[in-house]
Parts: C-alpha cells; structure tokens; sequence
C-alpha cells in the first residue's frame, strides 16, 4: 500500500541510497592503505533516482516483468577522484569524513520526510499519534 505513495517511495530509495553511500565509504576507510585502491562514490541521489524512475516500468499484474534487475544498479558507482598518495591510492580520511556526514544528512531527511508522511496518512485516516 504504502509503496504507490510516491513520497514515500522516494524516502525509501533515499534510505537506500544513503545506506549504499555509507557503506562504498566504509570500504572506501578499510582500504586506505592499500596500495593502487580508488576511492568510490554513488553518484548525486537527485540523478540517480531521475534515471531510475524515467527507466522504471510498472507491472499491471504481478506476472509482468519489470525490467528491474537489467543492469541499472553498477553504473551509479563513480571513482570519487582525489590526489593519488605515491602507492597510487587515492583514498582521503578528511574526504570521506565529508561524504559520511553528507550521507548521515541523507540518511536524516529520509527519515524525516517519511515520519512526516506516515503522519500524514495517520491524520487522514482520522488517527493521531
């Protein structure tokens, strides 16, 4: 139900997004030593979800393909740059503590704009909590 709720369908890929983000950071931290590693990043949510949904097909009924699952997902990640150390790694702590807290931001407002909408449908339905 909650799912053809575009506001809250557009929370949950941001949840997903954020999530995704914060893990390619965590790995992007693991490997800061590792000699000839480059650093990753998703590109900015705004295009993804843009590309997402101009590409989306809807199922009228569950037997109907989609067309999720061909390939959309591996090309929204992006070498996130940045000056190579003399090991060729290009991983930056100060940099990847930005793009943590820029994805903890993301991670904040999905979930603001999803509590704000639940309390929407809650009110609608004659409900307050």
């Amino acid at each position: 139900m909650f799912d053809r709720i575009d506001t809250l369908r557009m929370a949950s890929t941001l949840t997903t997004h954020a999530a995704e983000r914060q893990k390619l950071i965590a790995r992007n931290v693991a490997n800061a030593d590792t000699p000839g590693f480059r650093s990753r990043d998703l590109v900015g949510f705004a295009e993804s979800y843009r590309s997402h949904v101009a590409t989306d097909m809807r199922a009228a009924r569950p037997g109907h393909l989609t067309g999720v699952g061909w390939g959309g997902g591996t090309d929204r990640i992006t070498d996130a740059g940045g000056e190579p150390a003399p090991n060729g790694n290009t991983v930056s702590l100060e940099d990847e503590m930005f793009r943590s807290a820029a994805a903890k931001r993301q991670f904040d407002l999905s979930l603001a704009v999803t509590k704000s909408s639940l309390a929407l449908v809650r009110t609608s339905l004659g409900r307050r909590g």
